[in-house]
């Protein structure tokens, strides 16, 4: 269901690489507002952090390739009111070299929306029904300014929006 019937929003995160306070920032200002909060990997620590700091808001996570003995999965799928997100770091689909396994992985599982993370390069866009998503890295990201992600799904349907965060 959606919240307050018409809109829900989730808020993904990737790539922090021990940086709590960029990851706290970004919880701390969306508390109120995120329906659940989504990190891709490479921040299991400063994660389990924030989790301790808020233990009343939604956090899924994956392991990432430098979250070296974490226990997380590395492939998650949830259903946001009626619409499926498969969510994963994105190196063991060989996200630096283009999206064909993400976007085939994501149509096996029947989702909606595909998120990854791994490049540190934040990029929407739309193919043939999937909305894909990366958010880059709040701390360290390449080629852009920090940022993170928002996924906004309405009545209306599916937004995908990139917030740049300035240094």
């Amino acid at each position: 269901m959606l919240r307050g019937g018409d809109k829900m929003r989730i808020i993904v995160v990737s790539d922090t690489h021990g940086d709590f306070w960029s990851l706290h920032e970004i919880v701390e200002k969306h508390q109120r507002d995120a329906d659940f909060f989504i990190h891709l990997g490479d921040g299991a620590r400063e994660l389990a952090e924030i989790k301790e700091m808020y233990p009343d808001r939604l956090f899924y996570s994956v392991r990432g390739n430098c979250d070296l003995g974490s226990r997380e999965k590395e492939v998650g799928t949830i259903t946001a009111g009626e619409v499926k997100i498969l969510y994963t770091h994105g190196h063991l689909y060989h996200v630096k070299y283009g999206l064909y396994d993400l976007e085939a992985l994501a149509r096996e599982n029947h989702a909606q929306i595909a998120l990854y993370g791994h490049t540190h390069r934040g990029e929407t866009q739309y193919e043939d029904g999937l909305y894909i998503m990366n958010p880059g890295s709040p701390s360290r990201p390449r080629d852009s300014d920090p940022s993170y992600g928002i996924v906004d799904i309405t009545k209306a349907g599916i937004v995908l929006n990139l917030v740049k965060i300035k240094p």
